[in-house]
């Protein structure tokens, strides 16, 4: 994965593309999104960056702007939960899918070369050229059968 140091670097050049100035606050939201992996809501990030950083000011707006910034610039990906919203994680991990349990919201992910080989196959059948795709596979973890 891309050291944090290069990858500071692009979100400051992102920041001064879109004319936004760089911030504890909105570094705090990258750094946080690089050092744990998972699925995190906007809620949750917010709720853990007070909890480790009480001393400094973070609105709620900030962590939503900040996510909707790096995830326009690919640095953060989404998965939707509909009207529950969305969960964020770093973007530049390697790729993967993911199951997702409808009863207790786990996130497992994985990867299959069959799954990535088939995609591409039925790509060029209808003379489409991927670019990117998401896969999300929803139903019953172990656990909440």
């Amino acid at each position: 994965m891309i050291e944090y140091s290069l990858l500071l670097e692009k979100f400051q050049t992102l920041l001064k593309e879109n004319t936004l100035k760089f911030t504890k606050q909105r570094e705090l939201v990258l750094k946080f999104l690089y050092e744990n992996d998972g699925h995190f809501t906007p809620e949750d990030i917010y709720t853990l960056l007070k909890q480790q950083h009480p001393e400094i000011n973070i609105g709620i707006a900030t962590v939503y702007r900040t996510l909707s910034l790096l995830e326009a610039s690919q640095i953060a990906s989404s998965i939707s939960f509909g009207v529950q919203g969305k969960k964020y994680e770093l973007g530049l991990k390697k790729h993967h899918d993911h199951l997702i349990c409808t009863k207790c919201a786990k996130i497992i992910e994985f990867f299959d070369k069959t799954i990535e080989e088939r995609q591409e196959d039925i790509a060029k059948e209808f003379n489409f050229k991927m670019t990117d795709h998401t896969m999300k596979i929803v139903g019953l973890c172990e656990d909440c059968q």
